[in-house]
């Protein structure tokens, strides 16, 4: 992509000297020589930066910048002031200049300050189209993805979620098999019936049985009164039971029970009640291994497993990691009250590098700690926890003393690549580099393409 400036200047040989030295940075440049010229042209758009002087005749550069910002909030303009007007030009960053420079002036910075303006416009840019595409037809409920393997989870949530059918969600810790039962609930016919949840590692076996079935008073010690249990608090809705792999072999021979006949009995009590309830079941364990050491009951496996949803790890997704990171950056910018508009490219790769032990929760973390770390409007590498900085100085690249640019820029283009596992949309991605420049690059090096959308790691490969 090929940005175009605007450079607003009454002195003839400033303007087409900073045309000139911003040309040979790949610039398109656009010329005005005094304000009203300048917002002519402005109003005709495709200008991504102003640079303006603010001092000229007629329209001033003081109300040209207070017309863009007015006209296109977030564009960069930045201002040009001789020394002796310095406290203009911290006025007009007041009033929304993205930074100004002094004459006579210095070229490099220049092209610095523009090069970081164009970068963090572009930054909040892809931040908003990331949102906006979360807040659309991303996600579940809570559940966000657009990968391959999350389109297969959400087409199976959907197809089920209407049935009676029990299911199984399995997957690591951290995946988010808690947002997959409140996905089948609410879109089921039970959606207005309760849906009611027992984490069963958190409590003892006996404690389990009683918060399962329900209890008559003096049914035991502590027992001072009747209580419902969470079969009967569900009845005709949901039941998730988180971590079923943890539950003693008695309890779960009850839980069978209720699965084959609806009925059961609270603890202490002779009562048989029944109960019309959807048993969504998760767990983060190999219930076939728990069956063959003989801790888990095959026949209640067959049970619960009728239909098996199985939330992949974030490392088999990486893809979805941008929208996740819009998704939290959000959410945390605002409980923060901070202006957050994205993550740089180093932090970017960053996460993409991340191996992600604790999936969506451990990014869920990273992603408030760097918020909450963040000294500006965008997310460095240094705002990252310590976890993922050190994890991604493995990916450095080391670039021999003596090399040219292009021997650089071929080495960098290719470990990218290697470490993407051949993924050409991330790398050039991690990169900021157009899909076709990258493959360009590498036909330059010789390199094979494939340009099968079922390459390795391609998104959307089968």
């Amino acid at each position: 992509m090929t940005f175009r400036l605007l450079i607003a200047d009454d002195e003839k040989n400033i303007r087409e000297g900073l045309a000139a030295a911003l040309q040979m940075d790949g610039y398109d440049v656009a010329l005005a020589a005094d304000g009203t010229e300048a917002w002519k042209r402005f109003q005709k758009g495709d200008v991504d930066l102003v640079i303006t002087d603010l001092r000229m005749p007629g329209v001033s550069g003081e109300e040209l910048l207070k017309r863009i910002v007015a006209e296109s909030p977030g564009l960069p303009v930045i201002v040009l002031t001789g020394h002796g007007t310095v406290e203009n030009a911290v006025e007009a960053m007041r009033n929304g200049a993205y930074d100004f420079i002094t004459k006579p002036v210095n070229l490099d910075r220049l092209s610095l300050l523009v090069k970081r303006a164009l970068q963090n416009r572009e930054l909040a840019r892809q931040h908003r189209e990331l949102q906006e595409e979360f807040e659309k037809k991303q996600r579940i409920d809570a559940i966000i993805g657009k990968s391959a393997l999350m389109r297969r989870v959400f087409d199976m949530v959907r197809q089920v979620a209407p049935t009676k059918a029990s299911v199984l969600v399995t997957g690591e810790s951290g995946v988010g098999k808690e947002l997959i039962a409140d996905a089948l609930h609410n879109l089921s016919p039970r959606k207005d019936k309760p849906l009611i949840k027992v984490h069963c590692a958190a409590l003892a076996a006996t404690l389990l049985e009683s918060e399962l079935f329900g209890h008559e008073k003096g049914a035991f010690t502590g027992a001072v009164a009747r209580k419902r249990g969470r079969f009967e608090l569900a009845n005709e809705g949901t039941l998730f039971l988180d971590e079923i792999g943890e539950i003693d072999q008695n309890v779960q021979i009850k839980i069978l029970r209720v699965l084959q006949d609806k009925k059961f009995e609270r603890v202490g009590g002779e009562e048989t009640l029944e109960a019309d309830v959807r048993i969504v079941a998760a767990t983060n364990r190999d219930l076939k291994a728990e069956i063959e050491k003989g801790t888990f009951r095959e026949d209640l496996f067959y049970r619960l497993n009728v239909v098996n949803i199985h939330v992949p790890p974030l490392r088999e997704r990486k893809d979805d990691i941008p929208l996740l990171a819009a998704s939290f950056l959000k959410e945390f910018a605002d409980e923060n009250g901070k202006r957050i508009e994205g993550l740089d490219n180093r932090a970017r790769a960053a996460l993409y590098a991340y191996n992600w032990p604790g999936n969506v929760r451990e990014l869920r973390n990273c992603v408030e700690s760097s918020v909450v770390m963040a000294k500006s409007s965008i997310v460095t590498m240094d705002d990252l926890p310590p976890s993922i900085r050190s994890s991604s100085d493995a990916g450095w690249i080391r670039i021999p003393v003596g090399s040219t640019l292009a021997e650089a820029e071929k080495l960098i283009i290719r470990e990218t690549l290697s470490n993407n596992k051949g993924n050409k949309s991330r790398t050039a991605e991690i990169l900021d580099i157009g899909r076709k420049t990258l493959h360009r690059k590498l036909a330059e090096y010789g390199d094979a393409l494939d340009d099968d959308d079922a390459e390795a790691g391609e998104p959307g490969a089968s």
